[in-house]
């Protein structure tokens, strides 16, 4: 199986044939066949609940750039992004990125972090976001903007893209083998884990001082607070049961209120994951990866390394825990919550649904548009057990020119709150202000999943919309990646 087993999106034309490919394969998602525009529309109404006004339901998502400096302080790029941000018309910006609490926590070198001049490049990051929403929208009323603060954990990279210097809490037998790690490798001690804990708090602070409206503690993609989560085997304060797993968390959430009194505090998370996939050995060939497989599992049960994954059959979701992260989200008045899946990393068909995998990843196991359902389910399903809760969805990049048909019913419906863009806003920043004002959709600017915003960043290149955005094609960066592109393609012929 190959990416050719799948209907391209791009091809279809009307809505009417897309919601007819959707009952072919007995997708149950909600698809309007006509949009609406401005207050008529579902997507541009406002939303009020406690302290939170959204001016509309359009969501930006965090989304690393690999563009600041290696001393974690903002370029030109990066002021372009958050400026295009600003000027996607959308209401709720959800972190604008993912912001290292610390150096050693960082992703990648150019990765922002919350280092001696972070007060004053958050605060122009943000002032530059704001200048430009209300040069396109003509008023900020509405505007709600948090910052991602993120440790990367099992994945940080802090000095070199190519050298990875995990910091994990427990062995994992499938990840760890991924990324070298032995048996003798040490976990992150309780000790240690209480000082990130500290430079949450001091980043929070910071970004409490810049002026953002509430800071994400990022429990998302196998980073470090996902991973708490998942640390079932872990002994001590920080592992085995659920009250444990989410010390860390709740910690962090009184020390926010102790030090940033009236910062608001979300959580993006990984809602339900899976066992880590791979390319199919079995048709699998050098430098060409076939469809994603899971990793054999049988001699692992019952499954102890995951969250929100039936530990008997760990390919599919088991919601009671995330219901219970929930629910304790809820007792902390912790009403914002954006809701996400498994890896990048490790199944990124079920994070990021994609017609062309990035680099380093295999084709998609199963027609991509059942992942999207999937995301949207389990988000439907989790907003009807908790209402009060503000909740925006994730993977809807994957549905193209049919993006705003089916976001529309989805808030109609009451599946969600608010729609998240990732990808798409990188290649078609003014799609939500396209759509609320009723304007044709732009299709040449549309993302097609060609996975290059990935792909770059594992090239240790910026992220960006190599194919559609006009500053990145005719950059070197581009020049680079087509060059990496061609060696790969050589290599397989």
């Amino acid at each position: 199986m190959n990416q050719k087993s799948f209907l391209r999106l791009g091809g279809i034309r009307d809505v009417e044939t897309f919601r007819n490919h959707l009952q072919k394969l007995h997708i149950s998602i909600p698809c309007d066949v006509k949009l609406f525009a401005g207050n008529t529309s579902p997507l541009g109404q406002s939303l009020h609940r406690g302290a939170v006004a959204l001016g509309n339901r359009f969501a930006i998502q965090p989304m690393e750039g690999w563009d600041a400096t290696t001393d974690g302080r903002p370029t030109e790029l990066t002021v372009r992004r958050w400026r295009r941000f600003g000027a996607s018309g959308a209401k709720l910006i959800w972190g604008g990125e993912a912001v290292a609490v610390c150096h050693e926590g960082r992703a990648n070198p150019n990765q922002l972090v919350i280092g001696p001049h972070a007060l004053g490049d958050l605060s122009r990051l943000r002032q530059a976001l704001i200048e430009e929403h209300e040069r396109s929208v003509g008023s900020v009323a509405g505007l709600v903007i948090g910052l991602q603060l993120t440790h990367s954990g099992r994945y940080s990279r802090p000095n070199s893209h190519d050298r990875p210097e995990p910091r994990i809490l427990y062995h994992h037998p499938i990840l760890d083998k991924r990324l070298g790690i032995t048996d003798e490798y040490p976990l992150l001690a309780d000790e240690e884990i209480r000082h990130i804990i500290e430079e949450f708090k001091r980043a929070a602070r910071v970004a409490y001082e810049a002026g953002f409206d509430f800071v994400d503690i990022k429990h998302c993609h196998g980073y470090l607070g996902h991973e708490f989560l998942s640390a079932h085997t872990r002994t001590g304060d920080y592992g085995g049961g659920f009250e444990n797993r989410t010390r860390f968390l709740r910690e962090i959430v009184e020390g926010i209120r102790d030090v940033a009194p009236g910062l608001a505090i979300g959580v993006r998370l990984s809602a339900f994951d899976t066992v880590p996939f791979r390319p199919d050995p079995n048709s699998s060939l050098p430098g060409k990866p076939s469809h994603g497989v899971p990793e054999p599992f049988a001699e692992m049960l019952p499954y102890h390394w995951g969250f929100g994954v039936n530990n008997e059959n760990p390919v599919e979701p088991d919601l009671t825990e995330p219901a219970q992260f929930l629910s304790l989200l809820s007792e902390l008045d912790i009403n914002l919550v954006n809701l996400s899946a498994g890896s990048p990393y490790y199944n990124p068909h079920v994070q990021r649904p994609a017609f062309f995998p990035p680099s380093d990843g295999y084709h998609p196991p199963e027609e991509p548009l059942l992942r999207v359902s999937q995301q949207m389910q389990v988000t439907r399903t989790l907003k009807q057990q908790f209402p009060n809760l503000i909740m925006v969805g994730s993977a809807y990049t994957y549905l193209q020119d049919f993006l705003p048909y089916v976001a529309q019913g989805a808030l109609a419906e009451g599946w969600v709150d608010c729609v998240g863009l990732g990808r798409m806003v990188l290649a078609y920043p003014s799609l939500p202000l396209d759509v609320i004002s009723g304007r044709e959709m732009q299709r040449k600017h549309c993302c097609r999943t060609f996975s290059d915003c990935t792909s770059a960043p594992r090239a240790g290149l910026p992220s960006g919309c190599y194919p559609l955005d006009d500053h990145y094609k005719q950059s070197a960066a581009a020049l680079r990646l087509k060059d990496l592109k061609q060696r790969a393609k050589h290599r397989r012929q």
